[in-house]
């Protein structure tokens, strides 16, 4: 009897061994899994950001070379781009600009062109429309930036544009007087160009105006304010 007993705890332990072993062998499995992927995982990243250093030092390589341009800044200022246009001209095309960019996303696109060309006057068709967009769309994106409606002045002084075309069209129908002779009067582009680079004078003359106006404006907001300072004492004595 004592020698079945002694026989089934034996079995017993072995059983416990048996399955502990196992257990031990799934975890090192586990371990060795794991590991495995951690490499995998490392030598994907690596990969990856050796790609993406590849391909920037590929694209640096022909931007040096000529191959390809460099991509422009998404800011960019119109006084020193366009210098052909005084500021008062530029700060005209803004206000007109940004009351037909009705989604005031920073873009006019086809629906808001649309509505741009019925205010003058002048509407088009779907496709007059698109041909607009596409003769100054630098990016593609089917609608016009800032910038690229200030080239549509720009080419309308420059006399860059066809007789029919659409942007012609809005450049003289625009209360802008910037293009139907040539900018500042200027019989054609390069002599407005010439006149424009020895007008620094004038524009700076701008800039002083402008500045005079704000120092005046807050002038007489401080009298204001002084004013009734005074009076709210003479009140409350």
């Amino acid at each position: 009897m004592a020698s079945e007993e002694l026989a089934q705890k034996l079995q017993r332990r072995l059983q416990l061994e048996e399955s502990g072993a196992a257990a031990e062998g799934e975890a090192e499995a586990v371990k060795d899994a794991v590991a495995a992927g951690e490499v995998e995982e490392r030598s994907c990243l690596t990969a990856s950001a050796g790609a993406e250093l590849s391909a920037k030092l590929c694209r640096r390589q022909d931007i040096n070379e000529g191959a390809a341009q460099p991509r422009r800044a998404a800011v960019f200022n119109p006084y020193t781009e366009f210098k052909e246009f005084s500021r008062r001209q530029i700060k005209d095309m803004e206000r007109m600009f940004r009351l037909y960019d009705s989604g005031r996303d920073g873009y006019i696109d086809l629906m808001e062109l649309k509505l741009m060309m019925e205010k003058l006057g002048a509407p088009q068709t779907h496709l007059g429309l698109k041909n607009m967009i596409k003769e100054v769309d630098e990016d593609f994106d089917g609608k016009l930036s800032f910038r690229e409606f200030l080239l549509i002045f720009h080419k309308a002084a420059a006399g860059e544009l066809e007789e029919d075309s659409g942007l012609l069209t809005l450049a003289k129908l625009s209360e802008i007087d910037v293009s139907i002779e040539g900018v500042k009067g200027a019989k054609n582009f390069f002599e407005a160009k010439a006149q424009a680079l020895s007008s620094a004078s004038k524009f700076e003359a701008e800039i002083r105006a402008e500045q005079d106006e704000r120092k005046r404006e807050e002038e007489e907001r401080k009298h204001r304010r002084a004013a009734f300072r005074e009076l709210k004492s003479a009140f409350t004595q």
